[in-house]
């Protein structure tokens, strides 16, 4: 941290209004915790300039790099990132300081009409740039005894709930997360439950990273941390690597916790897969202990995708090649 206590801390944000939103949660904790004012420094990210599809041009790294590069040549000190946009090879000159607490995980539907998935009609028009999206509700329609058309959309919040009240579309699926940080829960028309659309991995949760050589820095960051949290997003992400190494299909997990009574004793990780016409769907769980370390939520999520990839999770949507 630099010598001087009054000196203002830099937090690199991207500049859309949900994460500049999540930086301003994070901000004033660390302000509280550190003592320190806090600024924000807006980045623009390939993400947020290209109109491309994002599974076209890359898909999770593109609002992650530009941040990254401010940190490493040292114009940010820390920055905040949604953690399910995070790649899961880790750069060694960083460390993910904290993980928060988790905001809501689930993905949430907005229809016109005030509609629930239930309600929608047979033919429905739902927007969702994501294709593990698109897999489950294709799915989930399936089981209900009606097909949907899904429509690759982008955009931010305001783009995407626009194309519903405008009338193009019937509905657009977006995380519960984002919509409750910057108050617009109440347009939810239906929280999607994970029984039937499992989430991204890491979805609701933040990743605040600062250099690994920032000792103190690492250490006053590390206060914000939520042990729940990172092993149940650890063991979400480990399973999405193993995955990604094995299948290219689109991959939805959630690392839940049981408990019983006030104790909490048992982690539950979901993961599933599935040809993006939702016929076919690759779903499996595992119970176990709360991991206590980073390699015990690893080899959870290692073990869930083993199984996977032997119930014939890589032949869904074609080998990936190497």
């Amino acid at each position: 941290m630099n010598s001087r206590s009054d000196q203002p801390l830099r937090l690199g944000t991207r500049r859309s209004k949900l994460a500049m939103s999540q930086s301003g949660h994070v901000a004033e904790a660390v302000r509280a915790v550190t003592g320190r004012p806090v600024e924000l420094v807006e980045i623009t990210t390939y993400g947020d300039v290209s109109r491309e599809n994002l599974a076209q041009i890359g898909g999770t790294g593109v609002f992650v790099t530009a941040l990254r590069e401010a940190l490493l040549r040292g114009e940010v000190d820390f920055a905040v990132h949604s953690l399910k946009d995070l790649p899961t090879a880790q750069p060694e000159e960083l460390v993910i300081a904290a993980m928060p607490l988790r905001e809501d995980p689930r993905d949430a539907l907005v229809a016109r009409d005030g509609l629930t998935f239930e309600q929608l009609p047979d033919g429905a028009r739902i927007g969702t740039g994501s294709p593990r999206r698109t897999a489950q509700l294709h799915h989930y329609a399936r089981a209900l005894g009606k097909r949907i058309e899904t429509v690759a959309i982008r955009g931010n919040v305001d783009t995407r709930i626009g194309y519903v009240r405008d009338g193009e579309l019937d509905a657009v699926v977006l995380a519960a997360a984002g919509l409750n940080r910057i108050g617009r829960s109440d347009e939810v028309t239906d929280h999607l439950s994970v029984d039937n659309v499992l989430p991204a991995p890491g979805q609701g949760a933040l990743a605040v990273e600062c250099p690994a050589s920032d000792e103190d820095l690492v250490a006053a960051l590390g206060q914000l941390d939520d042990p729940h949290t990172r092993a149940a997003v650890t063991a979400e992400r480990s399973l999405l690597a193993a995955l990604e190494a094995g299948c290219s299909a689109p991959v939805g997990a959630l690392a839940d916790l049981l408990a019983d009574g006030q104790t909490v004793n048992e982690m539950r990780l979901r993961g599933v897969v599935g040809t993006l016409d939702g016929a076919t769907l690759v779903q499996l769980s595992t119970t176990g202990p709360v991991p206590q370390s980073y390699d015990e939520a690893m080899a959870l999520g290692r073990e869930l995708a083993d199984e996977m990839l032997a119930k014939g999770a890589a032949g869904l949507m074609g080998e990936r090649s190497l």
